[in-house]
């Protein structure tokens, strides 16, 4: 049987596209794919020397980089259980997360050790990235990594991601690599990702759409990301020349459509404007429409699930829905 790991597959598609960069950031510097291959190996090594098996999980509440998508990755290749948490997240939320998931190993920024060691389990092992004891990225660079790719069956857990929590507490929404590998292969057809596209990455990653739909889409592709650590219009509409495709949430383009700097040279080239996470309105979608004669391609998902319905690439998108159901 197949190895059903979802790094296993993403791997297949990139990997005839080493030298490809993979992430490229606003201050020039660029990750190959091979560069995040190496890296992610290293890091899966780390982790397994703290003490993590296939199966276990995975804490990450850290600053979006290139280090965490590496991180990630590292979960993925190793079988761990990636728990993303956002940055935000006070100290009893943080409590909370981490006493029903039951972590091996949490993975934090440097400063946050103290008061996460006063609530987390004394079996769980803490780990950083950007510094400190113990730095996932230092050591898995010092380290000579193990290239190998855990075997996974279609149910195996490769994720939890907590929801937003509006009906009730925050439940951990179970995401197997079968479904994650699903969801990329099928979007990347339906949108009609091709050779060449540049994406434009300003979400955060530590959900659904920044995490598992842009990144996991692209990787199929094998295309480089132009990876910003957040949305600043300014800084979006100097990158965005340099992009085909944007996925964003719908106060993107609102913010966008209020730059007067938002011209011909900034859209002319891009072949596909997505939104989600948020309900884009039929004012937005025609004002965009009106000034850049792009109709935005609007999506629908759950955390749950990952992605359930989307507008068609070819065919008519219609403002204030999202499409029709996914094939599969």
């Amino acid at each position: 049987m197949e190895n059903a790991n979802l790094y296993h597959i993403l791997r297949e598609q990139f990997g005839q596209r080493m030298s490809q960069i993979c992430l490229q950031l606003p201050d020039g510097t660029r990750y190959s794919y091979a560069d995040l291959d190496s890296w992610s190996a290293g890091m899966a090594t780390s982790l397994a020397a703290l003490g993590a098996s296939p199966g276990d999980r995975v804490v990450v509440q850290v600053q979006k980089s290139a280090a965490a998508v590496a991180l990630y990755l590292a979960c993925l290749r190793g079988g761990f259980v990636l728990v993303p948490l956002n940055t935000a997240y006070t100290l009893n939320e943080l409590e909370y997360f981490i006493g029903d998931a039951s972590p091996k190993i949490i993975v934090s920024e440097p400063h946050k050790q103290s008061e996460l060691r006063a609530i987390a389990p004394t079996s769980t092992q803490l780990a950083t990235l950007g510094g400190g004891d113990r730095d996932l990225a230092d050591d898995a660079i010092r380290a000579a990594g193990d290239h190998s790719i855990v075997e996974r069956e279609n149910g195996d857990l490769a994720a939890i991601l907590y929801t937003s929590g509006t009906t009730g507490r925050s439940k951990g929404a179970m995401l197997s690599h079968g479904n994650l590998a699903s969801n990329a292969q099928t979007l990347h057809k339906l949108w009609g990702f091709q050779q060449g596209d540049v994406l434009l990455h300003a979400l955060p990653i530590f959900h659904v759409h920044g995490l598992f739909v842009a990144i996991n889409v692209a990787m199929l592709n094998g295309s480089t990301m132009l990876f910003l650590n957040k949305f600043e219009t300014d800084l979006v509409l100097e990158q965005l020349p340099g992009a085909t495709v944007m996925m964003g949430v719908p106060t993107f383009y609102t913010r966008l459509l209020a730059s007067s700097s938002f011209g011909h040279k900034q859209f002319a080239h891009m072949r596909l404007f997505i939104s989600g996470s948020a309900p884009l309105t039929e004012q937005t979608f025609e004002a965009f429409l009106t000034h850049t004669g792009e109709r935005i391609l609007e999506r629908y998902g759950m955390t749950e699930t990952g992605m359930i319905t989307s507008n068609p690439l070819d065919g008519e998108r219609i403002a204030g829905t999202v499409g029709y159901a996914l094939p599969g």
